[in-house]
């Protein structure tokens, strides 16, 4: 489905019709390059742990001009990602920022690029990058259907991000949990042997992992491993040895 004004994918659409994150930005960047008759190369760029990475590309020689922009750190695509402006180059020949970039991309055939910013000022910002074989082949291009796309990019970069941060949570959740627990147990057993109230014994179990330089957790499943085989809730019942 479309939106007939435009051209452009329905993204609600997209979502429901695609497998994955990588598969909805692929999508995308095809959209792109239809939307965009004089470009011949569309990638998309998102940071991940502070490097950018050209998730997916479509046509000729974007993903080899986005990794040469990567490799000297510097080029039209990595100042959009970083300022959160639309960057453009008009003619590659007549250009003078970046260093050697743009004659290497007027050696590989392309005249003229776009940039747009992605999620601009996050920690999983992008770019949406357009290349083409002629000089000024953005000029008389109305950039508003290019700009949607990017927007709809960066929606989905939120909410993949949202999903992650969800997942990490409940993971972090589930392992503190399980630190809970196996903690509780070597307090028990401590007040047993011991015969000593539960924040004394949780003491004297702090006092040894700051002694022996050894985290709580792992202090206190050694000290049920040695009593009952294994720590409960890890697979094996807790049970005195004979």
């Amino acid at each position: 489905m479309t939106d007939q004004s435009s051209g452009l994918p329905d993204v609600t659409s997209l979502l429901l019709s695609t497998q994955s994150f990588e598969e909805f930005l692929q999508a995308l960047a095809d959209s792109a390059l239809e939307v965009t008759p004089t470009a011949n190369g569309a990638g998309i760029t998102v940071e991940q742990e502070h490097r950018p990475v050209t998730v997916v590309s479509a046509g000729a020689n974007a993903r080899d001009l986005d990794e040469a922009q990567y490799g000297q750190d510097d080029g039209p695509c990595l100042s959009a990602l970083r300022s959160g402006e639309e960057v453009l180059v008009p003619d590659m020949l007549g250009e003078g920022r970046w260093g050697p970039y743009p004659a290497y991309a007027a050696s590989c055939g392309t005249l003229s690029s776009v940039s747009l910013p992605i999620a601009a000022h996050t920690h999983t910002a992008g770019a949406l990058n357009l290349y083409s074989p002629k000089a000024q082949g953005f000029a008389d291009l109305d950039l508003g259907d290019l700009r949607k796309l990017a927007a709809q990019a960066s929606g989905a970069i939120a909410i993949a991000q949202r999903i992650a941060d969800t997942r990490q949570y409940a993971a972090d959740l589930q392992e503190a949990m399980k630190s809970r627990s196996v903690i509780d147990q070597a307090i028990g057993v401590i007040m047993g042997q011991q015969r000593c109230p539960a924040d004394e014994a949780f003491g004297l179990l702090r006092s040894a992992s700051q002694r022996r330089n050894v985290k709580l957790r792992d202090l206190c499943a050694e000290l049920i491993t040695n009593v009952g085989g294994s720590p409960a809730g890890e697979g094996r019942p807790l049970r005195p040895r004979p």
